[in-house]
C-alpha cells in the first residue's frame, strides 16, 4: 500500500468516526441553545442506544430495522424522563448546578447499564454486509456510509426543522434570548423538553450505527461524549455547523495520529485540541474573537 492509499483509508476511517463525534456534538449543542447547560449525560444516550439495540436484536430476536427503531424510541423516552425528574425540578438554580446533575444522570446511566448487561462488549451486524468496497487504493465498509449518511440526513433534517417549522424557529428564539420567547408567547419549558428529546434521539441513532463497527459496552458513552464535547468546543458551542466541522477534524486529527504515529496517542488527540482551543480561542474555531467577548458582557 503506497503512502497515497494509507493517507487515502485514514482519511475515510477519520470521517466515519468524526462523523459519530459530530452526532454528539449536536447533541450538545442543541441541549446548549435552550438552556445554555452542558448536559454530560449526551455520552450515554449513545451508549444506550447501542446497547437496546444489541438486546432487542440478539436477545428478542428483531431485525435491525425495528432493534434500532425501538432503542432509539426508547432513549428518547429516557431523555424526557431525565429532564421532567432531574432538570425541571431545578431550572431555576445556577448552571453549575444543572450541570453537576447531567454529570449525575451520567453516572446514574451508565451504573444502570453495568447492572443491566454487565461488562462485556458486545456488537451488532452491519446493516449491509461486510463486503468491503474499493475506493481508489483504499477500502470501505459499507457501514462506514451507514454512518457518513445518517450524519447528512441529521444534519438536512435539523436544518429543514430550523427554518421551516413554527416549532423549530420557536427553539431558535429560546436560544436567542429566553425572557423574549416567554413574551411573545412561546412556552419555553416545552422547547426545553424537545431539546432533551432531540438530543436523545440523535444521540441514540448515533449509538445505533457506530456499535457495528465499534464495540459497545456500559463505558463506551463517557468517552464519545468527551470526545463530542470537544468537537462542539472547538467549533463554536451552540453551532450546527461547528459540530460537524469539530467533529471531523478531531475524527481525522485521531485517524492520522493513530496511522502515522501511534494508535496509543489516538485518544489523547481530542483532548489536547479541547485544552489548546479553551486556551488561545475559547469561543471555538467558527466563532469570531468579537462575537464571543460580546457574549461575555
Amino acid at each position: 500500500m503506497t503512502l497515497f492509499d494509507q493517507f487515502l483509508q485514514y482519511t475515510l476511517s477519520g470521517i466515519t468516526i468524526g462523523s459519530i463525534y459530530a452526532m454528539v456534538a449536536l447533541g450538545f449543542n442543541i441541549i446548549y441553545n435552550s438552556t445554555g447547560i452542558i448536559n454530560f449525560a449526551q455520552g450515554e444516550f449513545l451508549m444506550l442506544g447501542g446497547m437496546l439495540a444489541v438486546y432487542f436484536h440478539n436477545n428478542l430476536h428483531l431485525n435491525l430495522l425495528l432493534s434500532g427503531i425501538f432503542a432509539v424510541i426508547i432513549v428518547t423516552i429516557i431523555g424526557i424522563l431525565f429532564h421532567r425528574f432531574a432538570i425541571k425540578p431545578v431550572q431555576d438554580q445556577s448552571i453549575i448546578t444543572l450541570i453537576i446533575i447531567t454529570i449525575a444522570g451520567s453516572i446514574l446511566f451508565k451504573g444502570a447499564a453495568m447492572f443491566i448487561w454487565g461488562k462485556d462488549s458486545y456488537i451488532l451486524p452491519s446493516f449491509s454486509g461486510d463486503t468491503p468496497i474499493a475506493f481508489f487504493g483504499a477500502t470501505i465498509q459499507p457501514q462506514m456510509l451507514w454512518v457518513m449518511g445518517f450524519l447528512i440526513m441529521i444534519v438536512l433534517g435539523l436544518g429543514a426543522f430550523y427554518r421551516f417549522t413554527i416549532t423549530g424557529k420557536a427553539m431558535q428564539a429560546c436560544s436567542y434570548n429566553r425572557n423574549a420567547a416567554r413574551i411573545v408567547g412561546i412556552n419555553v419549558n416545552q422547547m426545553v423538553l424537545l431539546s432533551f428529546a432531540l438530543s436523545a434521539c440523535i444521540g441514540a441513532i448515533a449509538g445505533v450505527i457506530v456499535t457495528p463497527i465499534t464495540l459497545v459496552d456500559y463505558d463506551r458513552g463517557s468517552l464519545l461524549g468527551l470526545k463530542g464535547f470537544g468537537s462542539a468546543i472547538l467549533g463554536g458551542l451552540g453551532k450546527m455547523e461547528g459540530a460537524i466541522a469539530g467533529g471531523l477534524i478531531i475524527g481525522l486529527l485521531e485517524a492520522y495520529a493513530a496511522g502515522f504515529v501511534s494508535s496509543g496517542y489516538k485518544d489523547a488527540v481530542a483532548l489536547v485540541i479541547l485544552l489548546i482551543v479553551l486556551f488561545y480561542r475559547p469561543g471555538g474555531i467558527l466563532v469570531k474573537k468579537q462575537e464571543h467577548l460580546l457574549k461575555k458582557f
